[in-house]
């Protein structure tokens, strides 16, 4: 079985707003997500939260344990957070095996000590992408689909942002210590996220983009409202948020992503909004 394990360090607003694009690209966005019968992780220093995918093709693919954790296996000290971007696929963790089709989700609690990956087909692959942060406490293993989630539809087509959010693996469908995972999907004319932007002092973020069509591209800003940077994203690629960070996006057409977090609250809401005239 194949992996690549990176780990990224924190840095403040102050050294982010002197980065040339090379740097803030180095720094932020996760280019490489998914390879066939691999898993591609990347540890952040901000809440210690790690991203990633696997992609099984031709063979079950497991769950590794990077020396970086120092730790028994990967989910000793650790809860995850799965939502499949791909083909139907399954997930082995310890003794219980669950199906997962397009845009369904899995939290797998602390202390499973197994966790394989492997596809229905082939010739359309699961594609796990893969959220993870500490954790204190044992909760249970569960699936969540779109049926299990909190839907909200806000924004307009007047505004460009008209958009489902679908809330998974938030408190208010399941328990989980402090990772909460989303998916926000964009209807047809509309292009932008999370607008009017806003930063959370308490927890950090990652999104990443997908359904993103051929040909087409996401600017992802970033930076402190008053001292913004972009990032050009392309799909299938994650980016890091610090907490001290607006993220938010446009993009050549509508698109998804998914939304990932961790930090001291479990409050959706916990948000200092930035009204659109302020941001520079």
């Amino acid at each position: 079985m194949k992996s690549d394990f990176e780990s990224r360090y924190a840095v403040s607003p102050q050294e982010t707003k002197r980065m040339t694009t090379d740097e803030l690209r180095k720094n932020f966005l996760i280019e490489k997500i998914f390879e066939a019968d691999k898993v591609n992780l990347c540890l952040s220093h901000y809440d210690r939260y790690i991203a990633g995918g696997a992609m099984p093709v031709l063979e079950k693919i497991e769950l590794p344990n990077p020396g970086n954790l120092k730790a028994a296996y990967f989910l000793e000290r650790r809860e995850m957070g799965i939502i499949n971007v791909g083909g139907k696929g399954t997930i082995e963790a310890d003794e219980e095996i669950y199906e997962l089709d397009f845009k369904e989700a899995l939290y797998i609690s602390k202390e499973t000590k197994k966790v394989i990956f492997s596809s229905a087909d082939k010739n359309n692959p699961a594609k796990f992408y893969i959220n993870s942060a500490p954790a204190h406490h044992k909760y249970p293993t569960k699936k969540v689909t779109k049926s299990d989630a909190e839907i909200v539809t806000v924004g307009s087509l007047e505004n460009s942002n008209h958009r489902r959010i679908n809330k998974l693996l938030v408190a208010s469908v399941i328990q989980t210590c402090q990772l909460q995972m989303g998916m926000t999907e964009l209807k047809p004319g509309s292009v932008w996220n999370t607008m009017p932007a806003h930063t959370h002092d308490r927890r950090m973020e990652v999104y990443f983009y997908f359904e993103v069509a051929q040909g087409q591209s996401v600017c992802h800003f970033m930076g402190e409202p008053q001292e913004s940077r972009h990032i050009w994203m392309q799909n299938e690629q994650a980016v890091i948020s610090p907490n001290w960070s607006i993220h938010a996006g446009a993009g050549t057409s509508n698109y998804t992503f998914i939304w990932g977090m961790a930090g001291e609250n479990l409050d959706y809401g916990d948000m200092d909004m930035w009204q659109i005239n302020d941001l520079k």
